[in-house]
């Protein structure tokens, strides 16, 4: 059993990749009993797929009756349903919103898609940096006279996607709580990165953003807000926005020149940016270190995994925790009455299925038959 403010919570996860693994990760962190419906004669369970921790894995073959009928039988004792296929997948397989709501009326149907269920491109395929290049996301990020850079799968996938379908599944779960009915979350990542991207349409808006990209005070473009290389080729990152935090890198960096005064003068920002370069060279990484991490500058050493691993502050939080010798980010957030703990590493595909069935409510004869129906 789980431990944390979700435990007690159940939900049915169909299996898919990138923001629908990583979202049940989330819930089954915060202590959902979670099992993830997987093809049968499938692969995977590796334990370096971080996102797939944590939950209990039933294998079915969904192209017979016997397994889409027991899916409907787990989805009735579910609180949560979720699942990342395109839109109509689910309903041609005879587990729509609207059978399984018959069966379960205080069911949260969750749906992840990129472009979501419905619009001229809900169909299409597409994948994190498509559908953040339709927000404005993708537009912004990059150097003057330069390419957009794509911010990994962060934007879209997890922070678009998966943080907005796990808040969307849980509000409509209170709201089910209080009503007695469910609902589906139509989650679409087009969606949730253009919320991300709501205080840059207010500067849009208000003429404080200007193209091209790379030239504004937050995408690089000032010299007190960015990453700069040091003396033996690593790299740190200064965020001195606020002006006695900028005084502070001004002492410590040695900007003594007036030059340095005009902080807010856009027409300065590339002349001051080359200088603050050359002066972050003159030192090592470990050095700048020693003079401004901890200060208020806004500083930081830019880590690489590894490095971040055995960063003192991480190491003091235990932010990055070992199970079975794989390093990997450990909870998050944290509560201060209902601790969440990882449940455990990804599951190999079918290994709970007899078990995982059991404990929700199926007997020895039910699983018996699905057997003898080669449903799993």
């Amino acid at each position: 059993m789980g431990s944390g403010p979700l435990n007690g919570i159940k939900v049915v996860e169909f299996a898919g990749i990138g923001p629908g693994p990583f979202c049940a990760m989330l819930l089954s962190d915060m202590g959902a009993d979670i099992v993830r419906i997987d093809r049968k004669g499938g692969r995977g369970g590796s334990k370096f797929d971080i996102g797939s921790r944590g939950r209990k894995s039933v294998a079915l073959d969904l192209k017979k009756p016997e397994s889409v009928e027991a899916c409907l039988k787990l989805i009735e004792s579910a609180d949560i349903l979720q699942e990342g296929f395109r839109p109509g997948v689910m309903e041609r397989l005879g587990l729509g919103p609207d059978v399984c709501l018959k069966r379960n009326p205080k069911l949260v149907y969750g749906r992840m898609t990129g472009w979501g269920q419905t619009g001229p491109l809900a169909n299409a395929a597409g994948h994190d940096i498509n559908y953040i290049s339709l927000t404005g996301a993708l537009h912004a990020i990059g150097r003057p006279g330069e390419k957009p850079v794509p911010p990994l799968n962060l934007v879209g996938d997890f922070g678009g996607g998966a943080l907005y379908l796990a808040m969307g599944m849980l509000a409509a779960l209170v709201e089910a709580q209080r009503s007695g009915k469910g609902q589906v979350v139509d989650a679409a990542m087009t969606d949730g990165a253009s919320s991300l991207m709501a205080m840059f349409y207010g500067f849009t808006a208000s003429g404080m953003w200007q193209e091209p990209h790379g030239t504004n005070m937050l995408d690089g473009g000032a010299h007190f807000y960015d990453t700069y290389e040091t003396k033996d080729g690593k790299w740190i990152s200064i965020g001195s926005i606020e002006p006695q935090f900028y005084a502070i890198l001004r002492e410590k960096a040695g900007l003594t020149d007036s030059l340095w005064d005009a902080q807010m003068d856009r027409t300065q920002w590339p002349a001051m940016k080359k200088k603050i370069e050359d002066v972050f060279k003159t030192k090592t990484r470990d050095e700048w270190c020693a003079i401004m991490e901890g200060t208020d500058i806004c500083f930081a050493p830019v880590l690489s995994i590894k490095e971040a691993i055995d960063h003192p502050h991480n190491k003091a939080r235990q932010t990055i925790v070992e199970i079975d010798g794989v390093a990997q980010p450990n909870v998050a957030p944290r509560f201060s009455r209902t601790e969440s703990k990882i449940q455990g590493p990804a599951p190999q595909v079918g290994e709970h299925t007899e078990s995982a069935l059991k404990d929700w409510g199926f007997s020895a004869a039910d699983v018996e038959a699905l057997k003898k129906a080669e449903a799993i």
